[in-house]
């Protein structure tokens, strides 16, 4: 049998919503889009937001070549998974995986895709995690389906995929932690962050100011459904 090609996700919260909803997450959740940083704008962003998946592209490449390494940043998390090179346009999914198994807010149908995948992988290490996603044939089926969803051009090779997506989350000491399987781990972001939406927000702001990422970018936000 071919080996499965994990196709790139594109960056639209139905889909995002969809896909998670198919293989076990709540109802009571769905992804919305920002569509500013504006306080204007995030006043309309449904309470609370219990993570952010962001769609970035980097320019810094030696910044991207070193975060792929050790970093004495990273610290433990409940659920941490690396980013394989047979899982480079996976990126999508494993940010998901970081934002809902980080959250205990979440509840997952009863022997949906998640919660086997959740429970299977609890005591693995994130290279094992990775290898478990790579061969997770109910995954793909659903994966497939789902990448082909939306109006955006899909991409057939790793050199077309020129954006990826992180996850950040809150833990339980109030750090902001960015979740990027293609770094050393878990890293802090920011220490006494009592709002994780304009906490996130402020990190984005000052990768842009320093030419780390491009303006070319999309905030998702996982939120209770209206």
């Amino acid at each position: 049998m071919a080996e499965f090609e994990w196709p790139a996700l594109e960056s639209n919260p139905e889909i995002f919503t969809d896909y998670m909803r198919q293989i076990g997450m709540s109802d009571d959740w769905a992804f919305g889009e920002l569509f500013g940083f504006d306080e204007e704008l995030l006043e309309f962003v449904t309470l609370p937001v219990v993570a952010v998946i962001a769609n970035v592209e980097r320019l810094n490449k030696s910044e991207d070549n070193r975060v792929r390494g050790d970093d004495d940043s990273a610290i433990v998390m409940p659920f941490y998974m690396k980013q394989t090179g047979k899982l480079d346009n996976a990126c999508g999914v494993i940010a998901c995986l970081h934002a809902l198994y980080n959250n205990n807010t979440i509840e997952f149908a009863e022997g949906s895709i998640l919660a086997n995948h959740r429970a299977a992988t609890q005591l693995m290490f994130p290279e094992a995690r990775a290898l478990a996603l790579e061969s997770n044939r109910e995954f793909q089926e659903v994966h497939r389906k789902r990448a082909n969803e939306g109006s955006s051009h899909i991409p057939q090779e790793q050199s077309e995929v020129k954006c990826h997506f992180v996850a950040f989350v809150l833990d339980d000491q109030n750090r902001l932690i960015e979740l990027d399987g293609t770094k050393a781990g878990p890293v802090v972001v920011a220490e006494g962050c009592v709002d994780l939406l304009r906490g996130t927000i402020a990190e984005i702001q000052r990768r842009l100011a320093a030419n780390e990422i491009s303006d070319r970018l999309c905030l998702l936000t996982l939120n209770p459904s209206t």
